[in-house]
């Protein structure tokens, strides 16, 4: 019976949270690209690792648009 409370509990608690990665608490005025681009210059164990992806994500984007602007 316990186990089935907790069940029950956990998944109202996972359907009840938002879905949406994008959305921040309110009053917060940083986008998620300052936020990790702050995270990505701090000290902290693998923040090199996030600036390695978003330097691999602006390669991407770069290489998207340069394709975009050569297509008919």
């Amino acid at each position: 019976m316990r186990a089935r409370v907790l069940s029950i509990v956990v998944v109202l608690c996972v359907a009840c949270s938002s879905s949406k990665p994008g959305k921040s608490a309110a009053g917060d005025s940083l986008t998620e690209r300052q936020r990790d681009s702050i995270l990505a210059r701090s000290q902290i164990p693998g923040a090199a690792n996030v600036g390695r992806a978003l330097r691999a994500a602006d390669s991407t984007t770069a290489r998207i648009r340069a394709t975009d602007s050569v297509s008919p």
